[in-house]
């Protein structure tokens, strides 16, 4: 840890319910299910068995970023403001925040006037801090999931990227080269996450991560498979990889102060039933989630007396409250932070697959000696594609991945713009 986490109030206007609720119904309609929840793909925690999955299938490989998941919906404003286009970023609790000053103008448009809507990327917000201590706020876009009413969502991962690199990504940087003295003016810098082939996973543990954690931290590996598509809910097929010391889960924890008998001054004073005493330290129960939406205890968190003050210290609620815990050497829960960015504690399925990673202790070790293998398996699959008849596989090619969208309007002036509620 160590490095700034966004605060996504500071970044944007967070949507009323009523507004926030109709932008969730557009997100629905416009990936065609029904659900109003998070939209979201959601990883798997990595095990001994996903090094055999790696050889099957192919996989990218991006480094896990200490930062804050989001997607980022870009649609039109109000048609009576001078804003007509806007963007905004939906957190893990599907809370809706309005972010100004973004424009991301079509392609093949000298004028830069044209905008995106009907769009929905995949992303995390990341606060770099660099050697001289100035700090950059940035957007990195990981998958595209939709681009100007158009689902890419069964699209092969590197086509949806390919998508979004040449219909939104190339056409932004063009604009801030044309117009560098815009930079200033931007909430965030928007960046795609650079990925590698699954095989180059030393590379990642030599190179790349080590240059990530001096800008943003790092707490492992993210594995996308490259030929399914992309899946809302829990995707068996990304692949969430973290250091044995850093296997976590997230819990939903309940304090339990000890009871007092009421003493001979309590009664003296009128208290005569038994009362909590609010000065002990308490028990720390640990709840997950079950089906129905039903809490069930699942174990306590060990603190000391030394975290206990530091907890305190943080004044805040923390009955309730959702944590993220590691297991220590002695098989105790023990705190690691606070995840005010969720609304609920992981459920019982993804806690027995995290129980499962720390069982396995897949080690750096491991999947570096693995990778070889990795590799074999992949220009096998790659040269028996190549020898078969009928059209090539996806490639990463810009080139064919224009698409046409519809024209916008001009460029916005960034002011705060909520759209008005439509009824239906």
């Amino acid at each position: 840890m160590g490095h700034p986490v966004p605060d996504l109030d500071e970044i944007g206007i967070k949507a009323e319910p009523e507004l926030a609720d109709q932008f969730r119904r557009e997100v629905a309609d416009l990936l065609e299910r029904k659900s109003l929840n998070f939209p979201g793909a959601q990883p798997v925690s990595f095990s001994a068995k996903h090094l055999v999955e790696l050889q099957k299938e192919d996989y990218y490989v991006c480094e896990k970023t200490d930062g804050i998941r989001c997607l980022m919906y870009f649609t039109s404003g109000d048609p009576e403001s001078d804003t007509p286009e806007v963007h905004y970023l939906i957190d893990r609790k599907n809370d809706y925040r309005y972010v100004p000053q973004l424009h991301f103008p079509l392609p093949n448009d000298e004028t830069f006037q044209s905008f995106h809507v009907g769009t929905l990327v995949d992303g995390e917000l990341v606060m770099d801090t660099y050697e001289d201590g100035s700090t950059q706020l940035k957007y990195l876009v990981f998958d595209c999931m939709v681009l100007d009413g158009r689902s890419l969502m069964h699209r092969t991962l590197d086509k949806r990227l390919a998508y979004f690199k040449e219909n939104v990504l190339k056409p932004y940087n063009a604009m801030y080269k044309k117009y560098p003295e815009e930079k200033k003016h931007r909430i965030f810098a928007v960046e795609d996450k650079s990925t590698q082939f699954s095989y180059g996973i030393e590379m990642m543990f030599r190179e790349i991560i080590p240059k990530v954690k001096k800008i943003h931290g790092n707490d492992g590996l993210i594995f996308t498979c490259r030929s399914t598509p992309y899946k809302i809910g829990t995707d068996e097929h990304i692949l969430k990889w973290k250091p044995p010391s850093e296997n976590t889960i997230d819990f939903r924890m309940r304090l339990e102060f000890p009871l007092l008998e009421p003493d001979t001054d309590d009664e003296a004073d009128g208290v005569v039933e038994p009362y909590y005493d609010y000065d002990a330290m308490p028990l720390f129960h640990l709840f997950v989630l079950h089906n129905n939406n039903e809490y069930r205890v699942f174990d306590q968190m060990y603190v000391t007396q030394s975290e206990w003050e530091g907890l305190k210290a943080l004044q805040m609620p923390l009955d309730d409250a959702i944590v993220e815990c590691y297991q220590d050497d002695h098989g105790r829960w023990r705190y690691m932070r606070f995840r005010e960015d969720k609304k609920d504690a992981n459920h019982i399925s993804t806690v027995e697959k995290v129980l499962e990673s720390i069982q396995d202790r897949v080690t750096e070790e491991d999947l570096i000696r693995v990778a070889p293998a990795i590799k074999t398996a992949w220009k096998k699959r790659q040269a028996l594609s190549e020898r078969k008849p009928g059209p090539p596989p996806a490639s990463v090619s810009a080139a064919s991945a224009s698409v046409s969208a519809p024209s916008g309007g001009p460029v916005p002036n960034g002011n705060g713009v909520k759209r008005k509620f439509v009824e239906e």
